[in-house]
């Protein structure tokens, strides 16, 4: 739908589910991909494999998001080796379910790191290099949960609600240099990442969606590059909920 030749595009958790579709998305209309995973190897591998006619322009990176000082490495070896880049989508997320009042500390420390902490490390030096060039686009898959607040879920909640908080400050920042910061929520999309789910309440889930069925990576995948694309030039801390009516 959108032509990125010519571009480089970072995504975070970008081997498996959302981040893969995304990423696949991306190589398929002429992207240079950096996707990026901290620990499942054979998804990496996977993915690698899938991809393999596009092998010249995907490069997959291991490391940890929630990590400064891995995050920072990180970006050394994009500028090294590529010089700049043009798009950012912060996809990498946790999920670790359990009621306020007996949520482990390190439960609640590990989902705020992975899904808020590393989206502020990885938008800090993101900002940094796309000043130069006064073009970038930033892209955070965020969640309706952090709205809904659902119970068992406040851990997810906050993480979620913090990431558009942080998205609509920072897309102030960055207006006047090119730079657009949007996010993009999905709600119940069928991967792995709700796969483990009760049936019961993947029904009762199931049921609250308006269109009454999951939806696809695809579906988010194309809502994010129309964010990311030249053509959305003139939007900016958005919000697009692609979550069948929820």
């Amino acid at each position: 739908m959108f032509d990125f030749t010519g571009q480089t595009a970072i995504i975070t958790g970008g081997t498996k589910g959302i981040g893969k579709a995304i990423a696949a998305g991306f190589l398929q209309s002429g992207a240079r991909v950096i996707a990026t995973y901290s620990s499942d190897d054979s998804s990496a591998g996977r993915f690698r494999e899938e991809a393999s006619p596009f092998d010249g322009n995907l490069d997959v990176q291991k490391f940890d998001v929630s990590s400064y000082e891995e995050v920072e490495r990180f970006y050394k070896y994009v500028e090294d080796v590529y010089g700049s880049f043009h798009i950012l989508v912060n996809s990498a997320g946790v999920r670790k379910d359990s009621v306020l009042g007996m949520m482990k500390e390190s439960d609640w420390c590990s989902v705020i790191d992975v899904n808020l902490n590393a989206v502020f490390y990885m938008c800090k030096f993101a900002v940094q290099m796309m000043m130069r060039k006064r073009y970038g686009r930033i892209i955070t898959i965020t969640s309706p949960m952090g709205r809904h607040g659902p119970e068992g879920q406040s851990n997810y909640a906050a993480s979620k609600a913090g990431q558009i908080g942080l998205t609509r400050s920072l897309s102030k920042e960055v207006a006047s240099r090119g730079i657009t910061v949007n996010c993009v929520s999905p709600g119940f999309i069928a991967t792995d990442f709700i796969g483990d789910l009760p049936d019961k309440l993947r029904d009762n889930y199931l049921s609250q969606v308006p269109l009454k069925r999951f939806g696809r990576p695809d579906e988010v995948a194309y809502c994010v590059h129309f964010l990311a694309s030249k053509e959305a030039s003139y939007v900016t801390g958005a919000t697009l909920e692609v979550a069948g009516g929820l």
